[in-house]
């Protein structure tokens, strides 16, 4: 989900792999009409590819296991596995796949993909900004990079709600994702 190969320092087609131990997606969504409650997913997988030094080549394939849901609360994870929302027996992964990346000023991009989640896939518009260019770190090249967007829950068939007494619903639908990746070159 995020996108390091877009850094235009890079010389040749590169390919990199996600560090799950490094990169964090994290989401926010409205709890009660009146705070944010955040998660985490603790497994992200995936690669980044790219050639030379054109972002618009860039390609980012990852995996997110759904069960590594956490928000702190065994009993809200529990509730978000459920059929109610992930359903992560039946979908046990949510997926993005870049289809374009276009420069949005310095450092920064806008990567499209397609994200998957609860079976549904629909189109998405990351906002990316680069860490800055790739360092050498224990015999290792890395690079890292950020990426925001908003998606409304709905879309992906995750409807479940309660409405409350004084007005409103238990849970928003607009959900704000954050990513924070490094990826080590292969």
């Amino acid at each position: 989900m995020a996108i390091v190969v877009a850094l235009p320092v890079l010389a040749h087609a590169d390919t990199w792999q996600i560090d799950s131990s490094h990169t964090n997606v994290e989401f926010t969504v409205r709890h009660m009409m009146i705070s944010n409650v955040k998660g985490q997913f603790q497994k992200t997988t995936g690669t980044i590819t790219a050639n030379g030094n054109d972002p618009a080549s860039a390609k980012i394939d990852v995996t997110i296991d759904a069960s590594s849901v956490d928000t702190r609360v065994e009993r809200r994870d529990a509730h978000l596995k459920s059929p109610d929302f992930l359903d992560v027996a039946k979908y046990p992964t949510i997926t993005f796949k870049s289809t374009k990346v276009e420069a949005d000023g310095p450092n920064k991009w806008k990567m499209t993909g397609d994200l998957t989640v609860h079976g549904v896939t629909k189109p998405v518009v990351l906002d990316v900004e680069g860490s800055g260019p790739p360092i050498q770190v224990m015999g290792n090249t890395r690079a890292g990079a950020s990426a925001t967007t908003k998606i409304k829950r709905s879309d992906f068939g995750l409807t479940w709600n309660k409405a409350l007494e004084a007005g409103g619903v238990l849970v928003g639908d607009e959900v704000a994702i954050s990513i924070d990746v490094e990826a080590v070159k292969k």
